[in-house]
């Protein structure tokens, strides 16, 4: 799992403890993105909030990769708003969307 090297997200232990996932500390959207499209990571949670423009097109990559992509309570990413700050991100492995979101639910 790859999360911010300065700002991992609150919900990393939680995601740890459920998933038995290894963190790996990187900085960039992108990079940390790209790791989940080249399979060296298998989930990118991020919740520290960021603008459109650090996300899109590394969501645009994973999702034509075949990779799920969405807020971390499941919901859809939305582009193009009058606010373009989005808080919070998920990029996964369509297999573990399920196993990572129901972590996310149970809470701390």
């Amino acid at each position: 799992m790859v999360v911010s090297r300065t700002r991992p997200p609150a919900c990393t232990d939680q995601l740890v403890d459920a998933l038995g996932a290894t963190i790996v500390r990187m900085g960039s959207a992108g990079a940390k993105a790209m790791a989940v499209v080249l399979g060296d990571a298998d989930v990118y949670a991020h919740s520290g909030g960021q603008y459109e423009w650090d996300s899109c097109a590394p969501v645009a990559v994973a999702a034509a990769a075949g990779l799920h992509v969405s807020r971390l309570d499941g919901s859809p990413l939305v582009y193009n708003q009058p606010d373009p700050y989005m808080p919070d991100l998920l990029i996964c492995r369509v297999e573990l969307v399920n196993a990572v979101l129901t972590a996310l639910r149970m809470g701390p």
